[in-house]
């Protein structure tokens, strides 16, 4: 959390694969808009990273607030992707 106590990052750390040693990677698709409203656990995107492809999970319930980075966007493993405001 980033100084605001009602969101939750959505993390890539959350979902990189253990055994990968690369530290960076793509958003492949977004399952979720700004504005939806999500469960815990939720696939809310797909990642690619040395070829694999994962799923990342809404760490909470409630409305996915902002996405930081986009389809196609490389990330590093330490990259927040979006945020979730509990609800």
């Amino acid at each position: 959390m980033s100084g605001n106590d009602d969101r939750v990052a959505v993390a890539a750390s959350d979902a990189w694969p253990d055994d990968v040693e690369e530290e960076e990677g793509v958003v492949v698709n977004w399952f979720a808009r700004e504005g939806r409203q999500v469960e815990e656990g939720e696939a809310v995107c797909e990642i690619q990273v040395e070829k694999v492809s994962v799923d990342v999970p809404a760490p909470v319930g409630g409305e996915l607030i902002a996405i930081e980075r986009d389809e196609d966007d490389e990330i590093t493993r330490e990259d927040v992707l979006a945020y979730v405001a509990l609800g």
